[in-house]
């Protein structure tokens, strides 16, 4: 995959990212709230969260000064 790819990849993970955190807020704002549905919304932002920093250091090389 070329730059471009990784970069179209890496706003797509981005636009979930947010979704999922919507979602989030979404959810606590219910009167009643599941909080089992909540931990496992946060769990998979997390993982994205993850992915995203693994491709934007693909992305952006480390510099050593």
């Amino acid at each position: 995959m070329n730059d471009e790819g990784y970069q179209q990849l890496l706003e797509q993970l981005k636009v979930e990212h947010r979704d999922l955190d919507d979602a989030i807020g979404a959810l606590m704002a219910q009167p009643v709230v599941d909080q089992l549905q909540i931990a496992r919304l946060k769990k998979k932002k997390l993982g994205l969260k993850d992915r995203i920093m693994r491709l934007e250091d693909q992305l952006v090389p480390d510099i050593i000064a």
